[in-house]
């Protein structure tokens, strides 16, 4: 009986343990010419102290420019479209326009 009640309250710590996620290592720093940001070796990446599961670059022409511009955004929204990347890249006068740290941070301009 004692060696089932013994069992039965490793089970639960056993569980515990063999669940603790493995951290991800840095793959690649980044010194972008707005931010440095990190690639993890599990396809994240990091830039003050958040984690983005997306890199996305962002090419297009905003009104009454003589030629495109890209920025590449860290994020957690998987698509965001030109409009919205330089509005938020600090064009816009609206702070509806504008990403919280959390969702998505402005790493590249070009």
């Amino acid at each position: 009986m004692k060696k089932a009640l013994l069992i039965l309250l490793c089970l639960p710590l056993a569980a515990l343990f063999s669940g603790c996620a493995k951290k991800a290592a840095v793959k690649d720093t980044v010194t972008g010419n707005m931010k440095t940001y990190t690639e993890m070796d599990d396809g994240t990446w990091m830039c003050d102290n958040y984690t983005y599961k997306y890199r996305l670059e962002i090419s297009g022409r905003m009104p009454n420019a003589a030629e495109d511009s890209t920025f590449v955004w860290l994020s957690n929204i998987e698509e965001i479209s030109f409009d919205q990347a330089y509005k938020a890249a600090g064009v816009s006068s609206d702070t509806e326009d504008y990403f919280p740290p959390e969702k998505a941070v402005l790493v590249e301009m070009h």
